[in-house]
């Protein structure tokens, strides 16, 4: 009697199979975050969870449950979900909500799903939502820890040009330095420190953005905004990186308004321009780099840029400038982060990078810092 019942429930399924599936629609629609899902989304495998379904009430068999429902498909449900901004209470929700279809589905054939139909069901079922939630889970896992060693990169990565002008002023002084420092061997023994310790910390640099290189998530990055005068800010950054621009070879010129402010994450737009200017001297051995900024519409939004007159570069490099790991490969060390991450800064403040170059004239990157007014809520 029993394997009846659940010849009878897998032929019921399967043969009103299409209107099991427009009952879930429905009720699945009533989900907050299925309501712009199109139908071929919500299907998703569910037909094929049907189909496995009726295979597995056919074999009636505890062995063969688990077997039964494909590899890969409650796991590829949950991804989908979760691209699609499901959270996973959601997901969990669609499967139960089948199951009460199928339910409701015997009730309206005068089948009763106790005993044996009962416990294939809910093994199917339970099977592929304990599938998706571990699925879901990994996932979530995964992108936090990508995350983490994301941010850990850029950061590494930013400290290097600082470095780079501590060693530099460094072997300047001590160039300049050179006879009072030979006769006092106690000073000439806190250079040799010196050196040796920014060396180690620029081989611990590398070694972390080697380590992360082959991340490919985008970073998560939260804004702490406030209003900051430009002028100031660039001063600071041209004074610590006079010594990377060559002591004087390369001119590093502060064009923007003293009274001209933003509202914007301090800290990152600090990034933003190091990583430009830092960018414009490795391209510009001797020669002028201009920075300067300017209010672009009545709202106060504000447009800055870095022009120098070095190498510039080929029109066919353009398109791919921003792209992480897209680097020189004749600038030795680099990575092609520098950037990326002034384009991810700089759209995390709701902003736009762009760039003009000419082969053998210079370079100039700009990019927008939209005003509070002009910022999406």
């Amino acid at each position: 009697m029993t394997q009846k019942t659940l010849n009878a429930l897998a032929l019921l399924v399967e043969q009103e199979k299409e209107t099991l599936l427009s009952e879930w629609r429905s009720k699945v629609r009533e989900l907050p975050s299925a309501k712009h899902l199109d139908t071929p989304a919500l299907n998703d495998h569910i037909p094929d969870l049907l189909t496995e379904l009726v295979e597995a009430l056919r074999s009636g068999t505890d062995e063969t449950i688990a077997e039964v429902v494909e590899e890969g498909s409650p796991p590829e449900h949950g991804l989908q979900r979760v691209g699609e901004g499901f959270d996973i209470q959601e997901v969990v929700a669609e499967y139960n909500i089948l199951r009460e279809c199928i339910h409701d589905l015997g009730d309206r054939n005068n089948l009763t799903l106790q005993g044996k139909p009962f416990q294939v069901l809910n093994k199917v079922f339970d099977g592929s939502i304990g599938s998706a939630v571990q699925t879901f889970a990994t996932h979530q896992a995964q992108q936090v820890m990508e995350r983490r060693e994301e941010y850990l990169a850029f950061v590494a990565h930013d400290l290097r040009t600082p470095l780079n002008a501590i060693a530099l002023s460094s072997r300047v002084l001590e160039m300049r330095l050179a006879d009072p420092i030979a006769s006092q061997p106690q000073a000439a023994q806190m250079f040799r420190a010196l050196n040796r310790s920014v060396d180690t910390l620029q081989k611990l640099v590398a070694k972390v953005i080697a380590e992360n290189s082959n991340l490919a998530t985008e970073l998560g990055i939260k804004l702490e905004r406030r209003y900051v005068y430009l002028w100031p800010l660039v001063e600071g950054l041209i004074h610590d990186l006079n010594p990377v621009a060559g002591t004087g070879s390369t001119q590093l010129i502060n064009d923007v308004p003293d009274d001209l402010r933003v509202h914007a994450d301090a800290s990152l737009l600090q990034r933003v321009l190091q990583n430009l200017i830092a960018n414009a001297i490795s391209y510009t051995p001797n020669g002028e780099i201009v920075i300067s900024a300017r209010t672009i519409d009545d709202v106060g939004s504000v447009e800055c840029s870095v022009r120098d007159t070095g190498a510039g570069m080929a029109q066919d490099k353009i398109p791919t400038v921003f792209t992480k790991h897209e680097h020189d490969a004749e600038k030795e060390g680099g990575l092609g982060l520098g950037l990326a991450i002034v384009k991810t800064f700089v759209e995390a403040h709701h902003g736009t990078v762009t760039v003009d170059s000419t082969l053998g004239e210079g370079t100039t990157f700009r990019f927008t810092l939209p005003s509070t007014a002009a910022v999406p809520a």
